[in-house]
């Protein structure tokens, strides 16, 4: 891919020969298919996209004779909007070197301020720490660890962020 594609041979393909990077990329997208159709339910996510079992598992084989056959984008839609985690979309925006933040978070309120914004920042930490702790156990952090920890840094992102437009508030 060209300048600026936000990913590097080695980063996508794990091997340092022999891939290609956009064999890479593809392989790439369909573990994350998969896993959106996983997250789903293969019942579900047929019903919900009108295809059959085999044609979305087709999307995500690596079989040779699949490698070009990717999910269509009507079928990835209809799929996060059950999912609990946008998988592909993700993907795509990692390989674009995009940054997403995905808030899951439904507060029961709006109001606080930096004095709640300090008990959000404390109880995100300790989950964050949690999730750490369990994940380094084995002395390896598995990919859905890894998936596990990305969220809950994330989330602590979001109260910073938040964190930081009450501190701007309160200074104007």
């Amino acid at each position: 891919m060209g300048k600026g594609s936000g990913y590097s041979p080695h980063e996508i393909s794990g091997r340092n020969s022999g891939q290609s990077v956009m064999a890479g990329v593809g392989n790439y997208l369909k573990k994350h298919s998969e896993a959106l159709v996983k997250d789903v339910g293969i019942e579900a996510a047929c019903t919900l996209t009108g295809r059959s079992k085999a044609t979305l598992g087709r999307y995500y084989s690596d079989a040779e004779e699949h490698a070009d056959r990717f999910m269509p984008i009507d079928a990835v839609a209809a799929l996060e909007g059950a999912a609990r985690f946008p998988h592909v979309t993700t993907a795509l925006a990692e390989l674009q070197g995009i940054t997403l933040s995905y808030d899951q978070e439904r507060r029961n309120s709006e109001g606080g301020g930096i004095n709640s914004d300090v008990v959000a920042l404390s109880q995100r930490f300790a989950m964050l720490m949690g999730e750490y702790s369990q994940s380094i156990e084995d002395g390896i952090i598995t990919i859905n660890e890894a998936k596990r920890l990305l969220r809950e840094t994330t989330a602590l992102q979001r109260v910073l962020l938040d964190m930081k437009l009450h501190l701007e508030e309160e200074a104007t």
